[in-house]
């Protein structure tokens, strides 16, 4: 996914980057500390001018870091700059745009159990549209972490969805987890650029998308104007989400896919709801009802029994190319 490192590591942050798992448990907790941050704001930002601000300060964050591979990739990014900036538009300000949404009218907890279903919500599309194999097992599972997923949507009543009586704000962070699975799903074909290069087209292609929508959907670009009189808490809630989530997550899980590939990265998706989770109830104070635990057991139960048929096909994939010939 990402090209080696083409310098001698140096100094605290570099020995940051050669510590994988260090790099996949931060990842996901700035990834669920980002549903906790724009909880705490709700009633004092717009969401739309939050997602414009993110977007816009995360793209002026990344470039001076960012300028020397874009250089070097330029002949890739000329041919490809609309698709690079519309991996931005769909998995950095659509999905965000639906989280911040959703948290409006649902609470964090809620968002982040129903965000552990990403893994399977992937592993599904996967087999449904490129044919991926997938075992029954797997399939058992995506099915499994799907129930705990509806079961908190409808609080804790799944005979609502025969009514269509879901909370409107889980409705929107379900649609963020089904632009993300799309994001996902189109990585497949990413250009062959380094990931600062990526990163910098992507998040430009993020901050006009989410400029729009706050021009078409919130209060306007005006609203820019307000953000001098904004209070400390939604000055730091503005600076976390534009550097940690934003920039830190991607910059760590993409290096540490790096030195352990994508099979043993991929798992640590998996903390994000918990972090979430953690966050929402030691910060903001929401409790956590009997339906979340049984939800959240659910979810688990699912994603257990599809990684554990996942790697039982890998062993016998390796088992098969160890095998001596004669």
């Amino acid at each position: 996914m990402t090209k080696p490192l083409d310098h001698q590591n140096r100094g605290i942050s570099a020995r940051l980057l050669d510590q994988p798992y260090l790099m996949l448990i931060l990842a996901p907790m700035f990834w669920g500390g980002n549903v906790v941050a724009a909880k705490m704001v709700v009633g004092e930002i717009d969401p739309f001018l939050l997602l414009a601000a993110r977007c816009v300060g995360a793209t002026l964050f990344i470039l001076p870091f960012a300028w020397r591979f874009l250089d070097a990739d330029m002949p890739v990014l000329r041919r490809k700059w609309l698709l690079l900036m519309a991996y931005g538009a769909v998995g950095y300000a659509i999905f965000n745009g639906f989280l911040y949404l959703g948290l409006t009218s649902t609470t964090a907890v809620n968002s982040s159990i129903e965000q552990g279903s990403l893994p399977m919500l992937i592993l599904a599309a996967n087999f449904i549209i490129f044919r991926v194999r997938a075992t029954i097992l797997q399939i058992i599972g995506v099915l499994i972490a799907i129930t705990g997923v509806a079961l908190t949507a409808t609080h804790g009543d799944l005979s609502r969805i025969l009514t269509l009586d879901v909370n409107v704000g889980d409705g929107f962070i379900i649609l963020a987890c089904l632009t993300y699975t799309s994001y996902t799903l189109a990585l497949r074909f990413r250009p062959k650029v380094h990931i600062m290069s990526f990163m910098a087209v992507a998040f430009s292609g993020a901050a006009v998308t989410a400029l729009v929508m706050l021009q078409v959907f919130g209060s306007g670009l005006g609203a820019f104007a307000t953000i001098p009189q904004a209070s400390p808490k939604v000055w730091a809630v503005m600076a976390y989400v534009m550097v940690f989530p934003s920039m830190f997550s991607q910059v760590f899980y993409a290096r540490g896919v790096e030195l352990v590939g994508a099979n043993r990265a991929a798992p640590s998706h998996n903390l994000i709801p918990v972090f979430g989770t953690l966050g929402s109830v030691i910060i903001l104070g929401e409790r956590l009802e009997l339906y979340h635990y049984i939800a959240a057991a659910i979810i688990v139960a699912g994603i257990a029994m599809a990684e554990w048929a996942a790697r039982r096909i890998a062993n016998a994939k390796r088992a098969g190319a160890n095998a001596p010939t004669l």
